[in-house]
């Protein structure tokens, strides 16, 4: 099984990813955890994607790709019978580098899972989003609230509003996706790989529509 997440800013592509792994044993792949493997562990891509970030510049296509395909190399993955990718491809060039490397090895995509959710209510779920700075742990100031306003349950420090999810960087992050992600909605759509689903539901909803989802590729 191979797949892919697409989704907006806040749509749930993490949280859906780990339980599509876990619901067919096969392995999370995600960019965000990539770059933060070959950073930790000084490898050759790594240093190469920290020359650009240090510099304020985005990471090159080709070295994100390079990442992905040594990923999608490994064993683990074969052993466990595929992926499900979270984070990648951003960009319709991404999405055809990510066809060739799969080509090269004889592999293709089983489908691509677009979790749809309106644009408004992404901007509800990022903007009332709280952090806690020391566990991690996630609360919603309506959907999730801490017992304790502003404190977290787990360990009782102070939460915080990331960067990422201040009003304006929410719209920010919304117009790029819309420009640059939101095209490979149609140019999966016209490979016949596209299935959507509903986001604006419960995880576990979420979780069982996308298994549905999948469960059409062995009709078509």
């Amino acid at each position: 099984m191979r797949l892919v997440l697409l989704g907006g800013p806040g749509a749930g592509k993490g949280t859906q990813a780990k339980a599509l792994a876990k619901h067919w044993k096969i392995v999370h792949i995600s960019t965000g955890d990539l770059f933060r493997y070959h950073r930790d562990h000084g490898t050759e891509l790594g240093l190469l994607a920290n020359r650009y970030m240090a510099q304020g510049q985005l990471v090159p296509d080709e070295v994100t790709e390079k990442m992905v395909e040594d990923r999608i190399s490994q064993s683990d993955v074969a052993s466990q019978g595929g992926f499900v990718l979270d984070g990648f491809p951003r960009t319709v060039p991404q999405g055809e580098a990510l066809s060739a490397i799969l080509a090269s090895k004889h592999q293709h995509l089983d489908a691509v899972l677009y979790i749809f959710v309106p644009e408004e209510v992404l901007e509800e779920r990022l903007v009332g989003r709280r952090v806690c700075p020391q566990c991690q742990a996630n609360y919603h100031v309506s959907l999730n609230p801490p017992k304790i306003a502003d404190t977290c349950d787990v360990c009782g420090a102070t939460l915080i509003q990331r960067e990422d999810d201040q009003p304006l960087t929410v719209r920010t992050r919304f117009k790029v996706y819309q420009e640059q992600t939101s095209p490979l909605i149609a140019f999966y759509e016209k490979r016949g790989l596209l299935r959507t689903v509903d986001g604006n539901q419960t995880p576990d909803q979420v979780t069982r529509a996308l298994v549905s989802a999948v469960g059409t590729v062995a009709d078509d």
